[in-house]
């Protein structure tokens, strides 16, 4: 049987599993698995069911194994959720970053250090579900009292699977406790925030092999899945991207931070990409039309809404990156909240949800060339967004750059490329 390595890439919808292998030096891929994810509500929280996605882990390694000898595998997922551990026994629940429990947390962590001191250190985004909220909400709430780790998404997972904890660095930079300075987490917010410090071990570079399960070599990619989705977007030279998947994270490779003035007034992000930074910033992205669809239409293909959303005429937008879009009951009704006129149709709806994004990027794309000091002529999508030619044309015409979409596992591959540095 031909070996091949083993990418099992968790979305905050859906999850697969993908086998990479080289031949003819061509990296080909075969999806061997998918499943179904999503948060829950459970005593008034957004929760995921971390017990099910390890299920489905382990599924997947099997099916995969049916078919192939496997060399090595890795996770990655989304950033900054994470599982807290007392010892072996896992602390329930496991919130979701779409939760709103850290309302009362934001407040307190910038009494304790100021966000502006916070960027200074950590060059990451204002976001209310940061790692660095959530933890504290969890100190208030009482839930860090016995806890031995937190571990990331990925980082957890790959536990069960080894018995290592392993923390690695570009998942970890999603959170706003890593310094930009030293690429480790920066005792100092640790200290001032009262937070247990042996949670905050060393950090581990994509690329390290942390144990086995089952004679298949375990290794950490980019676990961050837009940071593996860099790794695996074939660009020519110096070029933004657009990750487009539930979040449309937009931006450029740098060779180290930025954490000026700015960049913290345009909330732009420093993530740790592989031997380099990710400036970059969340968009809303394609959770606005597929919530939408999930209320009006869920049994329509996607290829008639596109259609229905390009020949609406309804002009009005919105902005996509608004709060009240992150977690809405409705999300039909948070657009009918945001616009001074209600979208007649279902076109209606899903044409000011494409134009609202086509402008964010042009906003983003503007800002990015202002605080790097260059100017950009295309930019490369990759992801799920990518096969949506309807809202490429629009960012084409918004942005006037030249959009290359490239409708390609852009995460799986890079995760694939960075284990098969290990094993080649």
């Amino acid at each position: 049987m031909t070996k091949r390595c083993l990418a099992i890439d968790i979305g905050a919808s859906s999850g697969r599993h993908i086998l990479g292998w080289r031949e003819d030096g061509a990296l080909l891929t075969e999806e061997v698995y998918r499943f179904p994810n999503g948060v829950s509500e459970q005593d008034g929280h957004l929760v995921w069911d971390i017990d099910a996605l390890l299920k489905h882990v382990k599924a997947g390694i099997e099916k995969a194994r049916e078919k192939h000898e496997i060399t090595s595998l890795s996770i990655d997922t989304w950033g900054v959720d994470y599982v807290l551990l007392r010892g072996e026994e896992t602390v329930y629940p496991v919130c979701a970053y779409r939760d709103d429990r850290t309302a009362a947390a934001i407040q307190q962590v910038h009494e304790r250090m100021a966000f502006n001191e916070l960027y200074r250190r950590t060059g990451i985004q204002f976001q209310p579900f940061n790692t660095i909220y959530q933890l504290y909400a969890d100190k208030l709430a009482g839930r860090l009292e016995g806890v031995t780790d937190f571990l990331m998404i990925p980082e957890y997972l790959m536990y069960r699977l080894t018995g290592v904890k392993a923390h690695e660095y570009t998942n970890a930079t999603t959170g706003g406790m890593v310094s930009a300075e030293t690429g480790e987490f920066d005792p100092a917010i640790v200290r001032a925030l009262g937070l247990p410090e042996h949670l905050f071990q060393k950090l581990r570079q994509p690329g390290t092999v942390i144990g086995e399960y089952q004679g298949i070599k375990v290794v950490l990619c980019a676990t961050h899945d837009t940071g593996s989705a860099v790794e695996g977007i074939p660009m020519e030279g110096d070029a933004p991207y657009i990750s487009s998947g539930t979040w449309s994270l937009l931006g450029v490779k740098t060779p180290k931070p930025l954490t000026d003035e700015a960049s913290r007034a345009a909330n732009w992000s420093n993530e740790g990409g592989v031997g380099y930074n990710r400036y970059q910033k969340n968009i809303m992205g394609m959770w606005l039309p597929n919530r939408l669809r999930a209320e009006l239409c869920p049994d329509k293909p996607w290829g008639e809404i596109v259609q229905e959303a390009e020949e609406s005429d309804f002009a009005e937008t919105v902005d996509a990156n608004a709060p009240l879009f992150l977690a809405p009951e409705s999300m039909v009704a948070a657009f009918d909240g945001a616009l001074t006129e209600k979208p007649q149709t279902v076109g209606d709806y899903f044409g000011c949800a494409y134009r609202s994004l086509a402008l964010s990027y042009q906003t983003a794309i503007e800002e990015l060339e202002c605080n790097t000091g260059k100017r950009y002529d295309r930019i490369y999508i990759v992801g799920g967004g990518a096969k949506n030619g309807f809202l490429n044309r629009l960012t084409e015409k918004a942005t006037g750059k030249k959009v290359i979409a490239l409708p390609l596992e852009a995460t799986a591959l890079g995760n694939l490329k960075i284990q098969m540095e290990v094993s080649p």
